[in-house]
């Protein structure tokens, strides 16, 4: 029988870090040394491991809304409705074919059963390029508590940048989902504009709301005790749209506006989850939410995720729509310039709907 990682891969729980981040191993390699017990650095506080014994206790679920309905004003009500009561909700029909999801799918495992020396070409230290990071956690410096979760983040910038750049396995892969899931997200972004007096998608306006684009490959692997941690912690994203490819395996959680419930988001077979991020809450003066949501750990499936963070350019200034103030709304948020909101967020670990107040008025 194989040692446990406790009494012998490491003489003291300090190497842990020194394992998992700085050598590049992750939580995918803490879990294939078949460690028995979680180490302390992941143990969530807990207000935190309450929470996973309470995120099953409900019958509510998020809005599944069918793209292909040949009524367009129903499918554009039923989105921004649930963008207003829902902040999240899943897509089916939505024209990105399934194949592409697929391959996204098998890409991201790909990537992730790379050898560590392979992925940690793409560490903060070793990467080429700032827009290719593979990581752990969320923001190791920061959290008290760790997350179970690895990660490769790409940062769109050109197909050229992204050829030289990207690591093989799943550039092709990636670049494909992103790009046929465009017109998906250019009608999303029309339904919801409109809906907040914007006539037209012009080009001030699609750089405002789809100016540039990240792809996360997300990989949670099975944990020895997923009740005493997360695979990530409560948070809003702070994108302007989140479109986000699961597996089977399940695990997300919203919390509901309006029972502050757990809510599972089940995974539908060829369905995109879409959640409204902090720029399109900011944007719309608060009438779209960004909500809360995490993620459990698992005790017996490795599960991935691939989200697309559909953003304002890093420039962008974001700030409540003149269309809005025009109208007469009070402005409920003050204009910040999207990198400094970024960088923000960035600086400290996952604290549920907090980074919002920074923009408030």
């Amino acid at each position: 029988m194989a040692p446990t990682l406790s009494n012998a891969l490491f003489a003291d729980q300090t190497e842990v870090t020194e394992f998992v981040v700085n050598k590049g191993n992750g939580v995918k390699g803490l879990s294939e040394r078949g460690i028995k017990a979680l180490p302390y650095q992941y143990i969530q506080p807990l207000e935190e491991r309450l929470i996973n014994k309470s995120v099953n206790q409900t019958d509510e679920a998020i809005p599944i809304i069918d793209m292909s309905d040949p009524d367009e004003n129903r499918v554009a009500e039923a989105i921004c409705d649930a963008a207003e009561r829902w902040g999240f909700f899943q897509l089916i029909n939505h024209g990105v074919p399934s194949e592409v999801l697929d391959n996204m799918k098998a890409a991201t495992h790909r990537f992730f059963n790379l050898l560590v020396e392979e992925k940690s070409k793409y560490t903060k230290e070793n990467s080429l390029s700032r827009n290719v990071r593979f990581g752990t956690s969320f923001s190791p410096r920061a959290e008290k508590a760790l997350e179970w979760k690895d990660y490769l983040s790409l940062f769109f910038v050109s197909e050229d940048e992204a050829e030289q750049y990207w690591p093989d396995v799943c550039r092709n892969e990636a670049l494909d989902y992103m790009n046929k899931s465009k017109t998906m997200v250019r009608k999303l972004l029309e339904y919801l504009g409109k809906n907040l007096n914007v006539q037209e998608l012009d080009e001030t306006k699609e750089s405002l709301f789809m100016g540039s684009i990240r792809i996360n490959l997300n990989y949670y692997p099975i944990c020895p005790n997923p009740d005493l941690t997360v695979g990530v912690g409560r948070h809003s994203d702070v994108s302007s749209l989140t479109i986000l490819l699961q597996d089977q395996i399940g695990g997300l959680h919203v919390r509901s506006l309006t029972s502050g419930n757990w809510v599972h988001v089940p995974p539908v077979p060829g369905s995109l989850v879409i959640n409204i991020g902090d720029a399109m809450q900011i944007l719309s003066n608060g009438r779209y939410k960004s909500v809360e949501h995490r993620v459990l750990a698992n005790g017996n499936n490795n599960r991935i995720s691939v989200p697309i963070f559909v953003n304002p350019r890093p420039e962008s200034v974001i700030g409540p729509l003149p269309e809005l103030v025009a109208n007469g709304e009070e402005p409920v948020y003050r204009d910040v310039v999207y990198s400094d909101y970024v960088r923000y967020f960035f600086r400290k670990a996952h604290d549920g709907k907090k980074t919002v107040d920074y923009a408030k008025i």
